[in-house]
């Protein structure tokens, strides 16, 4: 299997020979994101901090459209959908919400977690053994449902 940095450099260029801009600029924005990470750690990144960054990539473009669509900006939401739809087809195939509500049963049954209080303990033993596979958010709300049964 292909590592993400090379299906990434095979995918632009064939972007690039198909005169696709939409999709060269958003490989193009992955890829430097993904080089500026590894640049700051001094390293090259394993697949799950790759994963993390695509993460952010999603999460920043999808605030732009609900940024654009509060202001109205059709041309620039249509234009980040685009973008997101590209960013998402490289990013790990996210857990289920059910599969997250699995793992944080699992956690707070191992921390011995009682109520709200106690979300940062479930948190931070759960966050590791997710880490790339689920949005933070999501994760932090499905703790706070099971914790407030």
């Amino acid at each position: 299997m292909a590592t993400l940095d090379e299906k990434l450099m095979e995918d632009l260029k064939g972007a690039m020979r198909a005169h696709d801009e939409r999709r060269v600029s958003a490989i193009r924005m992955v890829r430097n994101a993904i080089k500026n990470a590894e640049i700051d750690k001094r390293g090259p990144l394993d697949e799950v901090a790759a994963a993390e960054i695509l993460a952010r990539e999603v999460r920043v473009r999808r605030e732009a459209i609900e940024e654009a669509r509060k202001a109205g900006r059709a041309d620039v939401v249509e234009k980040e959908e685009a973008g997101l739809a590209i960013v998402l087809q490289y990013l790990p195939e996210q857990l289920s919400r059910e599969e997250i509500a699995a793992e944080a049963r699992k956690v707070i049954g191992e921390v011995g977690a009682r109520g709200p209080t106690d979300r940062g303990k479930v948190m931070g033993k759960l966050m590791p053994l997710l880490r790339g596979k689920a949005e933070g958010r999501l994760v932090n709300e499905v703790v706070s449902e099971l914790l407030t049964r």
